[in-house]
């Protein structure tokens, strides 16, 4: 026998312990520890262990893979206990949960001030033909960061760097309605000889969902959940629309935000090397100093006349680039066009940014083009190293660690503000 999709034998469950219980369950707030652990399946393997879905969790924001991190989480229709009864089970995966307590409502996206950083850089080297000395190359880079800012580029992360489908390849595939396509994106595997990526290939292959379910690992709680449905309701158009139902809301408007993220980051490239540093005409200014995140409104935000670019009026800083949404207006200039260009190149140009079939709607917003990384701190530090060169031979090498501290604003990336300093990818 086929099992239960997993939200209808979550919705028996709760009933059932409601009707012997009579508990009527508030939210838990409690922070997340995790480590070099993906955010969406920390929370998949969180939901079954808690006998819930993933969608009863709420949060303020994404947070790195390949990081310890710490956040605050909100989970729907569970008691303290049952959080407190799975820390053994959890720290298994390099979780762990405090902090626990009871609240009245959810978390949002978006609803915090920034986050905080502590970063060591290991093996310090100065760049190839650059005789200058370290030390003085490296605290001269992080006090040019720090008053002129960084480009506030989203960070790789975002797109899932190294990957080859990228989450923004699939976000267009969903806003153009195309379900089957965005289905097999996500679905694609990497050139990798492991049990995940052979089910992938064996699914493309044949489309068959209860074969792939048979040979995909259980912690792979996204795919496992997107081929239940399409075994369910088949690999048509509607059957596709029926498994993006499979993830909760703010996993599928995630890939969404990541084709509009990546458009931006286009878009700021061009802005930079169209006009430079220079406030022109046509360009949008925020004309509030304090914003600290992208949720401000279309009154918060002006559009520079040829008076007062001629005057210097605003400074760089105040640039701000249009999120792709259909509550945004776009520069009157050379940007502006620019956009009109890229949404016709990607089939777009009729596009409203709502995708009703998945209850996705898109507003938009707006980003600051530069932005400055706050209480920064840092410390040099010397690691020595022996290096056995021959028998009987140690030669002991020092190496420069830096570490660092700063915060930076919501929706900043840390590994952006890092390149800038460090003048190299990662």
């Amino acid at each position: 026998m086929d099992a239960e999709p997993f939200s209808v034998s979550y919705r028996i469950y709760v009933r059932r312990l409601k009707r012997e219980t009579g508990v009527r369950y508030k939210c838990q707030t409690f922070t997340l520890r995790k480590e070099n652990l993906e955010m969406f399946e920390a929370l998949g393997f969180l939901a079954i262990k808690l006998g819930v879905i993933p969608s009863d969790f709420s949060y303020a924001g994404l947070k790195d893979k390949k990081a310890i991190t710490y956040q605050a989480m909100v989970v729907r229709k569970v008691t303290p206990e049952r959080l407190k009864n799975i820390e053994k089970e959890i720290e298994k995966k390099r979780m762990n949960v405090f902090n626990i307590r009871s609240v009245d409502d959810s978390l949002r996206l978006g609803q915090l001030k920034g986050n905080h950083f502590d970063i060591t850089i290991r093996n310090l080297r100065n760049q190839i033909n650059d005789s200058s000395n370290l030390r003085e190359r490296i605290l001269e880079a992080i006090e040019n960061v720090k008053n002129k800012g960084f480009v506030n580029y989203y960070g790789p992360q975002r797109f899932g760097m190294g990957r080859k489908v990228h989450t923004d390849q699939i976000g267009l595939a969903l806003l153009k309605s195309e379900m089957v396509e965005a289905v097999k994106l996500f679905l694609t595997p990497e050139d990798l000889d492991d049990p995940v990526n052979r089910a992938k290939k064996y699914f493309l292959q044949t489309e068959d969902a209860k074969g792939t379910l048979s040979l995909m690992p259980e912690f792979k709680v996204r795919e496992r959940a997107l081929l239940e449905s399409l075994h369910r309701f088949g690999m048509t158009e509607e059957g596709c629309i029926q498994a993006w139902f499979s993830f909760p809301h703010s996993m599928r408007i995630f890939y969404v935000h990541a084709y509009s993220s990546k458009i931006w980051n286009e878009a700021v490239s061009y802005r930079f090397a169209t006009y430079g540093s220079r406030v022109v005409e046509g360009d949008l200014v925020s004309l509030d100093e304090d914003v600290d995140d992208e949720h401000f409104t279309n009154s918060k935000v002006h559009l520079v006349t040829e008076e007062e670019e001629s005057a210097n009026t605003y400074a760089i800083h105040q640039v701000v680039l249009p999120v792709l949404g259909y509550n945004i207006q776009y520069p009157k200039n050379k940007i502006g066009q620019w956009y009109q260009e890229i949404l016709s190149r990607d089939g777009l140009q009729t596009c409203r940014f709502k995708v009703p079939t998945l209850k996705l709607n898109v507003p938009g917003c707006y980003r600051q083009i530069l932005k400055h990384p706050r209480n920064v701190s840092y410390q040099l530090m010397e690691e020595h190293e022996t290096d056995v060169k021959t028998e009987g031979s140690h030669v002991d090498e020092a190496t420069l660690s830096l570490l660092i501290s700063f915060d930076l604003d919501a929706s900043c990336y840390a590994t952006v503000c890092l390149r800038e300093i460090m003048k190299h990818d990662f």
